[in-house]
């Protein structure tokens, strides 16, 4: 059973209604992501590096539009190595 997840109650739901569980790689990052630490995330293929990022990030972003604090800029830049990864993304 995945620990309860550190996001809103809808993104949540969200997540669990389209994955099993969070990866072991998403559980630790997304603690360092929310307090607004740097990091690196080393991880094979297919761990949830990516989602572990951008899950954090469209928290952040959700919660932002509900306290109507959502400011009309960009927020996040994601810059793949890989043209497939960015046709996922």
């Amino acid at each position: 059973m995945t620990p309860a997840l550190p996001f809103h109650p809808i993104i949540t739901n969200w997540f669990t209604g389209r994955f099993a569980s969070a990866t072991d790689v998403q559980l630790r990052a997304w603690p360092a992501i929310q307090s607004g630490h740097d990091l690196l995330i080393s991880a094979p293929t297919g761990s949830g590096k990516t989602l572990a990022a951008f899950l954090a990030c469209i928290d952040r972003l959700f919660r932002q539009a509900l306290c109507c604090e959502l400011r009309d800029e960009t927020q996040i830049l994601y810059v793949s190595p890989l043209k497939a990864l960015s046709n996922d993304v």
